[in-house]
């Protein structure tokens, strides 16, 4: 029999003593990557073992409980979330095998051979499409992928495509991150679940937009510095500006469902008609790049340098290839996988964008999901009692697995990728020999994804995550700017920003109605915020320094990423505090009506 456990969240008799404690797992994991630059998988064990211990003998929660608890974590950190980054890869891995990768590459290289437009479409816009349509590393997986065959230097590709992988993750898998919170907060402020959610995604479109036009600058300024991201000012802005808008707008007044997808297609599309008629003067890259042809004298930038190419302002640059397709024949066959991969999402999220085709014979999403199990969690389930203010009044902590067997994100690109594998011409013993490369490629990845989700939820369940919150709930005044880094803290925890709002988001609610603040903001700044954190989340960095080869490489992206991952947050702080107190007008209700 497994015993009861209720929540202390001080367990010490102080709370910030107590958060002192039930921090350092997190610090174990942040010293041992940036400091002692151990293996993620290392430091995700000792970030594991250390919050075991303090589950155990800070928290008083019983062994039973911890170690039921760890392993869902480690379900649910394979079951959706590895499950998507291994299809995806293997996606990818395809059409490496079948050489259609290299129609895409050259079909985005030949647009620009300026290694800093490029992490442009690819990391930038790209990404964004691909973390609409799948979220969960994907993006990062097969961005970085992409740049490093192109020619980017290893460790900056997984970078740029870490940092990137920032404005859009809000939005992600077609809105999960959104919707998530939106149905958990909404019965804590009295709202119906569609109210909620339209109302927080309003309130992060009134947020991210400005730094889906900080990002793309911020990228360039990292690769080439200062002049070289001012020398490609119209590319940025471009990329910047249509991706902020389109993402303002259908935040505001379509919802978070498509809100990648659109940005991420105009932001493409924008680039696109810039390049036909412009080009920056000379064509950045890596110093260790071998030239195409002889440089023109031009000054060199931070990391990088200028090499030849056409060019001077607008129309003598434009591209001498025509990257659409025709012309070449083989084009949109580099594409088609990508094409099957946003039909085959689009067709099993049918119900989500089109409400009135439920029940009818096209509704393939609730055919999908009529394979969806619950399993009530062995051990944990009903045994966990949380307490205010975390709650309005002591409650059962649910622990209710949920395996979407066919629903699931990943099983979908899976689909697409068998189907898309048979149409580039690999057959079935290709697939599976692609298959298994694609899982001992990734092998480190899936321990260390599944060993973070295991600490994470330890924390969750003895409490620890909470006492954390409350510490940052206590600043009062200036909770706005903790807000966005208690999100950050379940992303960097979790690797995902679905699994920060479900950790902290209703924590976040009721401490934002304590202190006076309008819960949408603290809701959506839990999510903003959060969205900084994934670049220095363990399992990303693994999956980015698998997708390049470069494992055991991932304290090298972590102390590249780190510095940046914290400006960023801090940036979000402040623009909460400046929403929260200058202009609390602009903050929707999310008492809806």
């Amino acid at each position: 029999m497994f015993q009861q456990f209720t929540h202390d969240y001080t367990p010490i008799g102080n709370v910030l003593v107590s958060a002192l404690l039930a921090a350092i797992p997190i610090a174990v994991i942040l010293v041992m990557l940036g400091v002692l630059r151990t293996k993620a998988h290392w430091a995700a064990l000792g970030g594991l073992v250390s919050a075991f211990l303090v589950a155990l003998l800070v928290y008083g929660m019983p062994l039973g409980i911890a170690l039921s608890a760890a392993a869902l974590g480690a379900v649910f950190g394979f079951w959706p979330i590895v499950w998507i980054v291994i299809n995806a890869l293997f996606l990818h891995n395809l059409t490496v095998e079948t050489g259609k990768f290299d129609i895409v590459r050259n079909s985005l290289a030949s647009l620009t051979t300026d290694r800093r437009i490029q992490a442009l479409i690819i990391a930038f816009s790209f990404g964004a499409l691909l973390e609409g349509i799948a979220g969960f590393g994907a993006p990062v997986a097969i961005t970085a992928a992409i740049m490093a065959s192109l020619g980017f230097n290893p460790l900056y590709a997984a970078s740029i495509a870490l940092l990137a992988n920032t404005a859009p993750v809000a939005f992600g898998s077609l809105g999960v991150p959104v919707t998530t919170l939106g149905g958990l907060v909404a019965p804590i402020v009295g709202s119906d679940e569609g109210s909620a959610t339209n109302a927080l995604s309003a309130m992060i479109g009134r947020q991210l937009p400005i730094f889906s036009i900080i990002i793309p600058g911020f990228m360039v300024y990292v690769m080439a510095g200062w002049r070289g991201m001012m020398q490609v000012l119209p590319a940025v802005l471009t990329a910047g500006v249509t991706f902020a808008v389109t993402q303002f707008i259908t935040a505001n007044y379509l919802g978070p469902v498509l809100v990648d997808v659109l940005a991420a297609l105009v932001s493409l599309a924008a680039l696109y008609i810039l390049l036909k008629i412009w080009q920056p003067q000379t064509a950045w890259r890596f110093e260790d790049e071998p030239d195409a042809e002889p440089i023109q004298a031009a000054p060199s930038a931070p990391g990088g340098r200028p090499a030849a190419g056409p060019t001077s302002g607008f129309a003598a640059g434009a591209p001498s290839v025509d990257p659409s397709g025709r012309g070449s024949g083989g084009t949109l066959q580099g594409f088609l996988p990508y094409i099957i991969l946003v039909v085959f999402v689009v067709l099993s999220r049918i119900q989500t964008l089109i409400p009135s085709i439920e029940g009818t014979a096209l509704d393939v999403t609730s055919y999908l999901s009529s394979f969806d199990v619950s399993i009530p969690w062995p051990g944990l389930n009903g045994l966990v009692t949380r307490v205010p203010p975390i709650t309005t009044e002591p409650s059962p902590y649910e622990a209710v697995y949920s395996w979407q067997i066919l629903s699931a994100a990943g099983t979908v690109v899976l689909f697409s990728a068998i189907i898309a594998g048979f149409v580039m011409g690999a057959g079935l013993g290709t697939q599976l020999r692609v298959y298994g490369r694609t899982l001992n490629q990734l092998k480190f990845a899936i321990v260390t994804i599944m060993m973070i989700l295991a600490l994470a939820y330890i924390m969750n369940y003895s409490g620890m995550t909470s006492t954390l919150g409350l510490a940052f709930a206590a600043t009062g005044f200036l909770f706005p700017f903790f807000s966005a880094l208690i999100g950050w803290l379940g992303v960097v925890l979790s690797g995902s920003d679905t699994s920060s709002n479900a950790l902290f988001g209703p924590m976040q609610t009721i401490t934002a109605q304590q202190v006076g603040v309008e819960p949408a903001l603290a809701g959506a700044t839990n999510s903003s915020g959060g969205v900084m954190g994934k670049m220095i989340s363990p399992q990303n960095l693994s999956v980015g320094a698998s997708a390049i080869g470069q494992e055991g490489r991932e304290p090298d992206i972590f102390r590249m990423t780190f510095k940046w991952s914290i400006i960023l947050v801090a940036a979000m702080g402040i623009l909460a505090m400046f929403q929260a107190y200058v202009v609390p007008f602009i903050i929707p209700s999310l008492g809806g009506g």
